[in-house]
């Protein structure tokens, strides 16, 4: 007798989705337009384990990453525990509190959507931020070492600061899939989906350099 493979539900479709999402977005930020209690459980652990391995791999991108092993008493296994912890904790507020930047610049342009809705679309275009942390940092870690967390060393100078600028393109590329997630949960025209990124990037952007600031007076 044959039987029918059944198809994969939970948090599996999920994950599955997480993966598809780079190579085909829209199907995935289309089951996103189911808001229910349901649907959104089943995907919010896979959208918080998104969120935490892009916020490690943003993290590490920082200047605050940069300068970590100047202090002799950090050594490369406490900075790790320290890019765990820390970049959990970077990308859960960027999260959150994008994520409502984002739900009001949505609704100021007509969106009735949830934040949290808001909040999971972004955390599906930030994707391939979390993929670099797989494929990006270990090649780069693997080149540059310990220079890559001190000042100083090949990393900043020639080859490595050309590297260094290849993790833009995966912000860059969850840019894109920010705004094809956002036209395709609302429907809405492609400049109109931009206008609402672009505002979105634009505040979180200002916020990254206040935090940069404070941190350098600091």
């Amino acid at each position: 007798m044959a039987t029918r493979a059944e198809a994969p539900s939970g948090d599996k479709a999920w994950f599955l989705r997480a993966l598809l999402v780079l190579q085909s977005p829209r199907p995935v930020f289309a089951a996103l337009r189911d808001d229910s209690d349901e649907a959104a459980g089943e995907r919010q652990d896979v959208a918080g384990a998104l969120v935490w391995l892009a916020g490690i791999s943003g993290i590490l991108a920082t200047t605050v990453a940069s300068t970590l092993l100047n202090d002799v008493e950090i050594d490369g296994a406490l900075a790790a525990v320290w890019a765990f912890l820390a970049g959990g904790l970077y990308g859960f507020s960027l999260y959150y509190v994008v994520g409502k930047v984002s739900h009001v610049t949505l609704r100021r342009l007509g969106s009735r959507g949830s934040f949290r809705r808001a909040r999971h679309v972004l955390a599906f275009a930030a994707t391939p931020i979390a993929l670099a942390l797989l494929v990006y940092w270990p090649i780069r870690i693997a080149v540059y070492g310990q220079d890559l967390f001190r000042t100083g060393g090949g990393d900043g100078h020639g080859a490595g600061l050309l590297m260094a600028w290849v993790f833009y393109v995966f912000v860059a590329w969850a840019l894109v899939l920010f705004v094809v997630g956002v036209r395709t949960v609302h429907g809405w025209t492609w400049a109109r989906s931009v206008a609402g990124v672009a505002f979105t990037a634009a505040v979180a952007a200002a916020l990254a350099v206040a935090v940069g600031v404070l941190y350098a007076v600091g």
